[in-house]
């Protein structure tokens, strides 16, 4: 895998401790599909040797963005970087998510900073769909105004009622799954926690759809070597350990095994 030096073109605040970081990366940067992700090396991280994934938030022949939260040692590192640094890169790694049919309906499911690949989604699906997006408080919904420009249909919830209907996100989604509200011929695409990603393919399968979910593991060296980030997956009858940063993120929601 070749490592890819990228030049910071721009480093900003996204409110509610998120940040924005784009990168001048023409040669991940033009073959890039929605949900993949990038590894980087972080910066003036000392002692530090494996890298961090980082979705691919949106991304053009020659730059990509990744939208990122401090949450740790190594995002919190990357509050340093500046424009004009240099990082080095690893991607695109992994296997993304189908476009899908035109005659389909999408419908995106997102818990906080999971939207970020979606974003990407977005902008390549033929088709334009219907967003929600949920989170704990009212900063931890991002992108809202990335979808509206691309004329999507956004739906919030937020758990403590301060944006959007009060629950979870999956709450809105089941409103809008009831009969009579045009459920029939979708197909759903989804990113964040572990417990919403199953919540969404439960619902797909009632409803007899496809869902593809976007699995957050833990990795290692995000090129399947270390075997950090495997998940249990069922094809032709037989359930198989799939390494997430090699086979996925992406993975049709029948196929997984949830322990």
């Amino acid at each position: 895998m070749k490592h890819h030096q990228a030049r910071v073109l721009e480093h900003k605040e996204a409110g509610g401790g998120y940040r924005i970081l784009t990168l001048e990366a023409p040669g991940i940067a033009s073959r890039a599909k929605p949900g993949q992700f990038v590894h980087m090396r972080i910066p003036h991280l000392d002692g530090s040797v494996l890298r961090r994934p980082f979705s691919i938030y949106r991304a053009d022949r020659k730059k990509l963005s990744i939208l990122y939260k401090s949450v740790g040692r190594g995002t919190h590192s990357m509050k340093s970087i500046r424009k004009d640094d240099e990082v080095s890169l690893l991607g695109p790694l992994g296997n993304g998510f189908p476009l899908g049919r035109t005659k389909e309906v999408p419908v995106l499911v997102a818990g906080g900073y999971g939207v970020a690949p979606l974003v990407f989604l977005a902008t390549r699906l033929r088709r334009k769909g219907i967003i929600f997006i949920g989170g704990a408080k009212a900063c931890d919904i991002l992108c809202v105004r990335d979808f509206k420009a691309l004329g999507w249909d956004v739906r919030i919830a937020t758990e403590d009622g301060s944006i959007g209907v009060k629950g979870l996100v999956t709450k809105i989604l089941d409103e809008w799954l009831s009969p009579g509200c045009g459920a029939e011929g979708v197909v759903f695409y989804a990113c964040g926690p572990e417990g919403l990603m199953k919540a969404v393919g439960e619902r797909a399968s009632y409803h007899g759809s496809r869902a593809w979910l976007s699995l957050d593991k833990h990795m290692g060296c995000g090129v399947g070597a270390c075997l950090a980030c495997v998940q249990k997956i069922k094809r032709n009858g037989a359930v198989s350990l799939l390494r997430v940063c090699r086979e996925g993120p992406v993975f049709e929601a029948s196929e997984i095994v949830w322990d």
